[in-house]
């Protein structure tokens, strides 16, 4: 007798608690296995599977790792609101937040206490003043460390662009020669910056995380695990930044 093959008790998207831990499904049809990743912001675990009939196979992985999601989410940072007083890492130095006269756009200046960004506006329009100045430093430093590595490997230019994902630092599409970073990683030390942006570049000669990829990455900068530690250790305060 014909049977009707076994469907999936669960649905892309979907939102369940489990073991304890808040986790969300996902279905990304370009992920090659099973996988679990933090959102910081959302304060979740994010379980990934190339389709939706092995979301179960996802949830089965997870209650595995139950303990590891319980001690990632536990590290998720407070919230900073970007706001005069503040005091967040540019570059990896701490800088103050001032509040300057007017409507003035925020800049990036020093006194004897170190460096500071000084910006007009109140509210939401501080917050946009400084964001807009976050984001144009983390382009300039981003677009200069790619060329860098694209000089390296002989490989032609491509087009950067800065964004705000939720917890990847970065993408590469090689079809299309584009590469997108998160602004967030110009809180982190310039080393790791370097990283991010070998580790993205490296991809235009291997779309995977393979030995060779490794391999090419390590041409770039070295032993990259001291880098990606300090992602994995920091990543949820820098995702706190500019939260209210």
């Amino acid at each position: 007798m014909f049977q009707r093959p076994a469907t999936t008790l669960y649905r892309n998207g979907q939102r369940l608690p489990l073991d304890g831990n808040p986790v969300r499904l996902s279905v990304n049809p370009r992920a090659r296995r099973i996988s679990i990743r933090i959102d910081a912001r959302q304060g979740e675990a994010v379980l990934v599977a190339p389709s939706e009939r092995r979301l179960d196979q996802a949830v089965a992985f997870a209650r595995t790792k139950s303990a590891w999601i319980a001690e990632r989410l536990s590290h998720r940072a407070e919230r900073s609101p970007l706001e005069p007083g503040q005091i967040l890492d540019l570059f990896g130095r701490p800088t103050r937040l001032v509040a300057g006269p007017g409507s003035t756009a925020a800049r990036l200046t020093h006194d004897v206490q170190g460096p500071l960004i000084v910006s007009g506006g109140t509210g939401e329009a501080y917050v946009r003043r400084v964001l807009t100045l976050l984001k144009r430093e983390a382009r300039q430093v981003l677009v200069a460390r790619t060329q860098v590595h694209l000089d390296a490997l002989g490989q032609r230019p491509v087009k950067v662009s800065i964004g705000d994902p939720k917890s990847r630092w970065g993408s590469c599409s090689p079809h299309n020669r584009t590469i997108r970073y998160s602004w967030r990683v110009v809180m982190a030390p310039p080393e790791v910056i370097d990283y991010l942006a070998a580790h993205e570049v490296a991809h235009l000669v291997h779309a995977d995380h393979s030995p060779a990829y490794w391999a090419v990455v390590h041409r770039l900068v070295g032993d990259h695990r001291p880098y990606r530690a300090w992602l994995r250790e920091h990543g949820p305060a820098l995702h706190g930044v500019g939260a209210a």
